[in-house]
């Protein structure tokens, strides 16, 4: 039996029995899915029921999931609305003031240095992933706003690489500027690069070859070849330093202008992979949080983390953004849509426990400072800026 329990083939089919339970519940309370998937996640995650526990398996399924979910979004954007001084003026103000505030609140709470330096880190970075989905949602993904917020987490995301990059150094005693401007360059690089070669290059040949008669024949052959440059360029991401979602949102971006005429529609066809495979991704983020693991000390420096990684994004990127001409409403929108840390802040915070530099009890409220704001952002969204306009047709 316990094999039984163990096959790929049963974990799948558990998962998305859960997910089907967080529409449910995002139904019943009237929230975004999102809501719901993680919600139902940590009722059936070790915080809980205890029913499902984050192994290998459900983090490699929640990992294709952000990649889908980014090769989506990208394929609703063009290049040019994510190239924009104003987005690259509110990613790093951004970074800068989350990572102060961070910083000076651990040393308030007697953590270390180096365990400050960690934990201002953590909050620097954005994930896309939480923002963009219910934007799309709710159908405001083409608004100015959600433009703003979108180049401005690719932008968070290279900021926060060298972020990361900066805090090991320092911590290690070997800080350099040269390696931080090896890190910068080449992850610039490699998003020009990965842009460039997927406008000029992929998208042409993939409408070069729908026209032959092969494409007529097999017209799920685009399809297939375009995923594949999805979960490609995903890896060069990560082999640079990026984040994965980052090279799959570079692609989605890159085959936006992509006109079939025999092949299989790309967004249709990779919207049902991304159906499947980010309601386990959002379902994931539940089961991974443990709140048996927090004792009072933990959760009054929880509390006061998730309010200063909140309040830090909001100022950090809704000013610059008011500032570049967005309206008070947008700004705002901007500002709570840059909270979300996900999977992002989760990765540094592991990355200083295996280090030695956070402690178990640290990690873990790193963790559900993670998962808090990542809640937080689809309800001040749905309950609060856009509560008065009516739900796109897809809501929940």
């Amino acid at each position: 039996m316990e094999s039984i329990l163990a096959q790929p083939v049963f974990q799948m089919s558990l998962l998305l029995f859960v997910a089907l339970g967080g529409y449910l519940i995002a139904s019943r309370i009237n929230q975004s899915a999102v809501i719901g998937l993680i919600l139902v996640g940590i009722l059936v995650g070790p915080s809980a029921l205890g029913l499902i526990t984050y192994t290998d398996f459900i983090s490699a399924l929640a990992n294709l999931g952000a990649v889908i979910l980014l090769f989506v979004i990208g394929l609703e954007f063009r290049l040019s609305e994510i190239v924009a001084l104003r987005n690259g003026i509110i990613a790093c103000v951004g970074v800068i003031v989350p990572w102060i505030g961070g910083y000076w609140l651990a040393l308030a709470f007697g953590f270390g240095t180096a365990g400050a330096i960690f934990i201002g880190t953590s909050l620097t970075a954005t994930s896309i992933a939480i923002t963009a989905n219910v934007l799309r949602e709710m159908g405001k993904l083409r608004t100015p706003a959600a433009k703003a917020i979108i180049g401005a987490a690719v932008i968070d995301d290279v900021l926060s690489l060298l972020a990361l990059s900066v805090s090991m150094q320092v911590v290690g005693g070997s800080f350099s500027f040269a390696g931080i401007g090896i890190i910068l360059v080449k992850s610039v690089a490699f998003l020009v690069a990965a842009a460039l070669f997927g406008i000029y290059g992929v998208s042409r040949f993939m409408e070069r070859l729908d026209t032959t008669g092969f494409a007529k024949r097999y017209p799920e052959f685009l399809f297939i070849f375009a995923m594949m440059m999805a979960f490609l360029y995903a890896v060069m991401a990560e082999l640079t330093g990026l984040s994965a979602i980052v090279g799959a949102f570079i692609a989605g971006v890159s085959f936006e202008g992509v006109r079939l005429s025999h092949g299989h529609d790309l967004k249709q066809g990779a919207e049902y992979l991304q159906i499947i495979f980010a309601s386990i991704f959002f379902v994931s983020l539940g089961v991974l949080a443990d709140f048996r693991a927090l004792t009072p000390e933990i959760v009054l420096f929880l509390i006061a983390l998730t309010v200063v990684a909140v309040v830090t994004k909001v100022i950090g990127c809704g000013l610059p953004a008011k500032a570049a001409g967005l309206s008070a409403k947008d700004s705002l929108v901007v500002g709570f849509g840059m909270v979300p840390r996900g999977e992002v802040a989760m990765i540094v915070a592991l990355i200083g426990l295996d280090s030695g530099i956070i402690s178990p009890a640290l990690y873990v409220a790193l963790i559900l400072m993670s998962l808090l704001t990542t809640v937080l952002t689809p309800l001040v969204y749905r309950n609060w800026l856009f509560r008065d306009e009516g739900q796109h047709a897809s809501g929940t």
